[in-house]
């Protein structure tokens, strides 16, 4: 059975750091493109950053490009998100990915979610 477990979140200050960690098992990590999404209270799921199956590719979303970074660690199966000055509309439940097709869809594996909030 495939699993994806995250680690890290929580309550940090505007300008602050956290660091994001998600596990997997029960598949063959490197075969997978990873990413995160988030989805914030009111809003839709949006998409955060990827890394290509061997980390030579990052993608971001505009609104975190320059502060935030995505890393993985295929052996060790890990996919983390580096958050750095934070601000409040960062706040909402981060979710990591692993991308079963080209692009993402419904079929991919996610994890379950935890949640950052900044304050001001």
């Amino acid at each position: 059975q495939v699993q994806l477990v995250q680690s890290g979140g929580g309550l940090v200050q505007a300008g602050g750091s956290l660091r994001l960690s998600c596990a997997a098992s029960g598949l063959t990590f490197s075969s997978y493109a990873m990413g995160w999404f988030r989805q914030a209270p009111g809003k839709e799921r949006e998409f955060v950053a990827a890394v290509s199956w061997l980390g030579s590719i990052q993608t971001y979303a505009d609104s975190v490009k320059g502060r935030f970074s995505i890393s993985r660690d295929n052996a060790k199966k890990l996919v983390s998100l580096s958050m750095n000055s934070l601000k409040p509309e960062d706040t909402a439940v981060y979710y990591c990915a692993a991308r079963v097709r080209g692009t993402w869809s419904e079929d991919d594996y996610w994890g379950q979610g935890t949640q950052v909030t900044v304050s001001t």
